[in-house]
């Protein structure tokens, strides 16, 4: 079932976000029924997260992580190999392309691969000059002489 979204009460208050509802409409179009590879997404921290992906059977000279500017692209193709009779294959081996949206500011770590687990670290590292800061307020006198005029009046 697809359901539409009225983004109108966004356009109202907002600038810049019109990104937001080419995200929603992307996710929406995604095939929801493709979960392979099974995958988790952890948070470790404020700001530290992890993906794991279940990749049996892959290596990692047949994976590909891609990190473009908000979007991590995880691919998998195992090279060709002579034909092979199984009795049953259980074991899915099908190439496979996964797509991550990042936030702003979320870069990826490091990438590592352990008990058949591609384990990818994403930390959201905000520039100093994004985060927010006091600003003064100019004009008028401070309270402490407002006070000492006062009291010699």
């Amino acid at each position: 079932m697809r359901t539409s979204f009225d983004f109108a009460p966004l356009w109202r208050s907002t600038i810049g976000f019109d990104h937001l509802a080419d995200l929603v409409d992307s996710t929406l179009r995604q095939a929801t029924e493709d979960n392979y590879p099974p995958y988790n997404i952890e948070r470790s921290g404020e700001d530290h997260y992890r993906i794991s992906l279940a990749v049996a059977g892959f290596s990692t000279n047949d994976i590909t992580v891609t990190a473009e500017q908000n979007a991590l692209t995880i691919e998998g193709r195992k090279p060709e190999t002579a034909a092979r009779e199984y009795l049953y294959q259980g074991i899915a081996a099908r190439p496979f392309r996964r797509v991550f949206n990042l936030a702003d500011y979320v870069q990826v770590k490091q990438a590592s691969f352990q008990d058949g687990l591609l384990i990818i670290d994403l930390v959201r590292e905000v520039p100093e000059a994004m985060k927010p800061r006091r600003i003064p307020i100019a004009g008028g006198a401070p309270a402490a002489s407002q006070i000492e005029q006062k009291k010699a009046a």
